[in-house]
């Protein structure tokens, strides 16, 4: 008996999201127990080991900030008192393109820290990657370190990525982000779960098995030599981190994460902002996967990690045809292979959810019971998530032209009490505090 085609296509895409779905799933469980192992060791391991100066590299902090200074301060605070030497770190802010008042911040900075603080301001530039390039050509350290405007890093930030970097195979690593306004909606309080589960679980279950480790854009270090060898970050792309760890893993590099080396950060208020972001993100992802498909054909578990990473987006999308396509599949029930898939493949869906928000629980701190009341809410999350894709890949297929969407901030600050930002009025951060 023959099988009708569009069947049989339906039924090899939902085959191989399932796959996807299944290889990801050991990933989170073994990120879950380095995560529960780790805190339950009580003692994070900037506290066992001392450093002595002489081995500390020394740091270039760059700060991508266009029309920042509601944020800078703060910012520019965390870094100048970093428990870290001080004649170790410089911080450039490029400021291309501000028409707020963020070069006079910036210049009030450089007078009162005496040149720790630079500034590096054009005409304008094409986003970010455009931006972190015009400061290749300045800076001095040995690490280059990336944070957006709307970070505070925690105080042993730069400490906890200097030790990582002890390690002379280490060319880069990823430090953790969490949000500093989780309590302010609904909205901020799952995505702030979804960034915990997704670093604490996902990114280190990747690090724990040796697979591939991406860069996120913020809290990001990587070595200046193999950075200017690989001739800074790529201005074409929307997801400039993404493409620069695919290049990174493609040359043989190694990526780490580490949950040690803490900064907090805004997640998006409202679905305005989510929307701008995380089409540019999942866009940029897309394109770095069609890109980099060669890396597939590499023999490197790593390369092939990092392809399968990269194809998230598409099968985020694909993924809703578990749902949508069971209905046409069960008029052919009688293909017993067809049955088979769609079942496996609701079931596969359903436990890859369920996995999902035992990973928000798990990770979560502090746990609070109110938090279960979150989780019904992860399939209309996850529905949202697939719109986002799918406005992305139309923006692909109708050759959109790339835009840098800039994510709006408001400087809040709302969550639970774990970290307070202080101060003055009018935003003058000459007695900035940071209580974690």
């Amino acid at each position: 008996m023959r099988m009708n085609p569009v069947i049989v296509l339906a039924a090899a895409l939902l085959a191989a999201v399932y796959s996807w779905t299944f290889y990801n799933i050991p990933v989170l469980l073994v990120g879950i127990r380095s995560h529960l192992r780790a805190r339950n060791g009580g003692v994070r391991s900037s506290v066992k080991t001392i450093i002595p100066v002489g081995r500390l590299p020394t740091f270039s902090v760059l700060i991508p900030a266009k029309n920042e200074q509601l944020l800078l301060p703060r910012l520019l605070e965390s870094l100048l008192h970093q428990n870290y030497p001080k004649e170790k770190v410089e911080i450039i802010v490029i400021g291309d393109g501000s028409t707020d008042a963020t070069v006079d911040v910036c210049r009030e900075y450089a007078k009162k820290s005496r040149g720790r603080v630079k500034l590096l301001c054009g005409e304008g530039s094409k986003g970010k990657p455009c931006a972190l390039n015009r400061a290749l050509n300045v800076l001095k350290g040995d690490i280059v370190a990336v944070f957006d405007a709307d970070n505070v890093p925690e105080p042993d930030a730069l400490l906890n990525a200097a030790r990582c970097f002890l390690d002379e195979s280490v060319t880069a690593v990823q430090g953790r982000t969490l949000a500093i306004n989780s309590e302010i909606n609904m909205l901020t309080k799952f995505v702030s779960l979804e960034e915990s589960a997704w670093f604490e679980a996902y990114i280190r279950g990747k690090d724990a098995l040796e697979l591939f480790v991406h860069l996120k854009g913020t809290c990001q270090f990587i070595r200046k030599e193999a950075l200017l060898g690989l001739g800074g970050w790529s201005e074409g792309h929307l997801a400039e981190d993404m493409e620069i760890s695919a290049r990174l893993t493609d040359r043989g590099y190694k990526i780490r994460y580490s949950s040690d080396v803490r900064a907090w950060q805004e997640t998006p208020e409202s679905l305005t902002q989510m929307f701008r972001q995380r089409v540019r993100w999942y866009r940029g992802s897309m394109e770095v996967a069609l890109r980099y498909g060669s890396l597939i054909g590499k023999p490197n578990v790593k390369r092939l990690d990092a392809e399968i990473t990269l194809l998230g987006p598409f099968v985020l999308i694909i993924s809703l045809l578990g749902y949508l396509a069971g209905p046409f599949l069960f008029p052919s029930m009688g293909e017993s292979a067809i049955f088979v898939i769609t079942v496996a493949g609701w079931t596969a869906m359903t436990v890859s959810l369920i996995v999902g928000a035992l990973a928000l629980l798990y990770v979560a701190r502090p746990k609070r019971k109110r938090d279960f009341l979150w989780l019904p809410f992860i399939y209309a999350y996850w529905a949202f998530q697939v719109v986002l894709a799918s406005w992305a890949l139309i923006e692909i297929i109708l050759r959109a032209p790339r835009k840098w969407r800039r994510t709006g901030r408001t400087g809040a600050v709302n969550n639970g009490g774990q970290i307070s930002v202080n101060l003055k009025p009018g935003n003058s951060a000459d007695d900035a505090e940071l209580i974690v």
